[in-house]
């Protein structure tokens, strides 16, 4: 009878056994650590905001693709700017206002200064002429400046002058100094397109006129320093 009772209960825990090794055998294995997973989604977070940043930096306008500056417009005679042949010295007993006449405008040299007379029934204080050249005839230009008592006397004669000018207006504005408006200044086509310009220009009390070939005369006036 003892040993009848003992072995189903032998029986009866190696069943049990085999069944627990089962189940655990059947368990599905562990997940992904949340480390890892965490790790997987910082990696594709990154990827993500790289791909945005390519997207627009070539995108969005104005960001990483720039866009080159305008050229800036120059005057064709300062690609040759040094002049080739020397300058006419001022006359000893020059006036102040002679004295602002630069030696040369770009390659455009001064000749010699010499009085005039064809404002003078506009009563400057003074007035002169002179030529600025090249060494090429055909380019010369001449400029004609006089001075007034004050600058609204200066004004009459420019607007004078202006409005005796025929021809297609080129340019026209104002000029500034430190800021100030202290002049006007106009250039006209010659009559029929002939070739030629003339640029008119008042700055305070002096007057200035540039008569010339077209070229020659944009290059002087747009360089002239007074």
């Amino acid at each position: 009878m003892a040993k009848t009772s003992g072995t189903p209960a032998r029986r009866t825990g190696a069943r049990a056994t085999a069944k627990t090794t089962a189940r655990i055998a059947q368990q599905p294995a562990p997940q992904t650590s949340g480390t890892a997973r965490r790790a997987r989604a910082v990696v594709c977070a990154a990827a993500i905001i790289v791909v945005l940043a390519l997207v627009s930096a070539f995108g969005w306008p104005g960001w990483a693709v720039r866009t080159p500056p305008a050229p800036v417009e120059v005057p064709s005679a300062v690609a040759s700017a040094t002049p080739t042949i020397a300058a006419q010295p001022l006359p000893s007993d020059a006036s102040e206002l002679v004295k602002i006449l630069p030696e040369h405008v770009s390659n455009y040299v001064r000749g010699a200064v010499e009085s005039s007379d064809e404002w003078q029934s506009a009563a400057p204080v003074e007035a002169y002429a002179v030529t600025y050249g090249n060494g090429d005839q055909a380019k010369d230009v001449r400029v004609l400046m006089g001075q007034w008592a004050d600058a609204e006397e200066a004004e009459t004669q420019y607007e004078k002058l202006a409005k005796a000018l025929d021809g297609e207006q080129l340019a026209a504005g104002n000029i500034k100094v430190s800021g100030q408006n202290t002049g006007s200044y106009v250039v006209v086509g010659g009559k029929g397109g002939d070739g030629t310009a003339t640029a008119l220009w008042r700055n305070d009390t002096v007057v200035f006129r540039v008569t010339g070939p077209q070229a020659s005369v944009e290059a002087v006036y747009k360089l002239f320093p007074v």
